[in-house]
């Protein structure tokens, strides 16, 4: 038995960065652990030019995440007026930008998870270079302002996050929080839940402990941070498991959320 720092994510809007190709930045269903360790850090203060912490950060938590509801997918079409590249001048700020006398349009296509909701466990490795009572302590008074993927995309409900001793992974991530709304059936119709919830886990494929072992599956995303001056990312292996959710009011029409392409 281990213990974890457990907390929820809620918000109107969320993006959870894949790969991009070209001018595409696409989102998965649910929080990969790079965004989540950038949660972490901005609530600890680590500044994203501090190496050194953040790469302690990183190799102190590992990170399982409970998707409770996928959210619905929607598509952003952007256009961005920027200045050419210029070695000699750096800008800093967007004021600076708009005043070039000459500016491009960059044009690209977001995309966005909206009233989504994900349960996070956090535990620690053998060697880490924080404890959880510093993570909880964080999280519940964040240095800088916490985002769900982006900077416009706030949390809109209380993280609350809590320490579980003692517990087995599912159980950590089976934590009830207090709903968004005074009755269930109400948050079921805003969150549009269809039945089923999806855990997302690493290292130890059996940690869920799940009915049907050949039910899991073995993802290799690209979210682990390798370098964060140049956005480099090296893929680790994730496992996943989409179950019934008994207590949720199951739609003739619905699917599981592990098949959703997006």
């Amino acid at each position: 038995m281990r213990s974890y720092l457990v907390f929820r994510l809620y918000g109107p809007m969320a993006s959870w960065g894949l790969p991009a190709v070209g001018g595409d930045r696409q989102t998965a269903v649910a929080p990969s652990r790079s965004a989540i360790l950038g949660l972490l850090g901005a609530a600890l203060g680590i500044r994203r030019d501090n190496e050194t912490q953040l790469q302690a950060l990183q190799q102190s938590v590992e990170i399982a995440v409970k998707q409770l509801v996928p959210g619905t997918l929607i598509r952003d079409y952007h256009t961005t007026q920027v200045p050419s590249a210029d070695r000699k001048f750096t800008h800093r700020t967007r004021k600076s930008e708009l005043a070039e006398s000459h500016l491009n349009t960059v044009l690209s296509s977001r995309d966005y998870r909206c009233d989504g909701m994900w349960t996070i466990a956090v535990t620690l490795t053998p060697e880490p270079g924080y404890t959880l009572a510093e993570l909880h302590s964080a999280l519940k008074t964040p240095v800088f302002p916490l985002y769900l993927g982006r900077k416009s995309c706030p949390p809109a409900a209380p993280l609350s996050p809590q320490i579980v001793a003692d517990s087995s992974l599912r159980s950590a991530l089976d934590t009830e929080f207090h709903m968004l709304t005074r009755s269930q059936k109400a948050d079921d119709f805003l969150l549009r839940h269809n039945g089923w919830v999806t855990y997302f886990w690493e290292n130890d494929p059996q940690a869920i402990e799940p009915e049907d072992s050949e039910s899991v599956v073995t993802t290799f995303p690209w979210d682990e941070p390798e370098n964060r001056h140049r956005w480099q990312f090296q893929s680790r292996t994730m496992y996943q498991l989409s179950v019934a959710q008994s207590s949720a009011k199951k739609d003739s029409g619905s699917s599981d959320p592990a098949n959703e392409r997006v």
